[in-house]
């Protein structure tokens, strides 16, 4: 799963990665984004703009569009048949832009957070899904992350991880496809070998922590024979 990352990069940098979107001077960035907080996403029906949205997707057919955040992730085996994503898969797809994601390895005596992310630097872009629900004329827009099987670099770590959308070729089929075949297909597990990962602080553990601090290297402690 994806339960937890991280945008707190520059404009430059972001506009390098999405020359078609418009991104603003100055930007909301997050060392440490969790599940119902906000995030920027590039939505197929906006793709020249960034959009702050809710991250937890309400189906537009809620009953009382309240975000759970049960609905972070949404796994792409049968995502297509899905009641919550078998029409965001469709017609509202999304790239989510991230520097990194964390997640926690279980060592026996607890869970440990790593940093992940891709060695060449760039930003990763993680494929996602969108929604809308109505009340009246209020809309509340919301997303989830897909994630597949974790290839070797995560592996040893979690048996999951997001959709990594790596050239710009894959991210312009994910938001302009009307093809499902095509679309499905791109939900691929990541190349092994592109990832870096290193322990980071348990304060990122709680929500609350949001600070530069959450991205340093955490020395692991020695082993037994170290």
């Amino acid at each position: 799963m994806c339960g937890r990352f991280s945008l707190a990069t520059s404009k430059e940098k972001l506009q390098q990665q999405l020359p078609f979107v418009e991104v603003p001077e100055t930007l909301r960035l997050s060392y440490n984004i969790a599940p119902t907080q906000h995030a920027y996403v590039v939505t197929d029906d906006h793709p020249e703009r960034l959009q702050y949205i809710a991250w937890g997707l309400v189906p537009h057919w809620s009953e009382d569009g309240k975000n759970t955040g049960r609905l972070i992730n949404a796994r792409r085996e049968g995502i297509e048949t899905k009641p919550s994503f078998r029409v965001p898969i469709r017609k509202r797809r999304c790239l989510v832009p991230a520097d990194s994601f964390y997640e926690w390895r279980n060592e026996g005596h607890g869970k440990v957070p790593y940093r992940i992310f891709l060695k060449n630097n760039d930003l990763m872009m993680f494929a996602g899904v969108w929604d809308v629900w109505y009340k009246g004329d209020y809309g509340l827009k919301t997303f989830s992350i897909i994630t597949t099987d974790a290839n070797d670099d995560v592996a040893d770590i979690h048996n999951r991880m997001p959709v990594l959308l790596t050239t710009p070729e894959q991210q312009k089929s994910w938001l302009e496809s009307e093809d499902l075949d095509e679309i499905l297909m791109l939900l691929q597990t990541p190349p092994d070998h592109i990832i870096k990962k290193y322990r980071v602080t348990d304060k990122v553990n709680a929500v609350t922590n949001d600070s530069p601090e959450m991205h340093l290297e955490v020395p692991e402690p020695p082993t037994l024979f170290g």
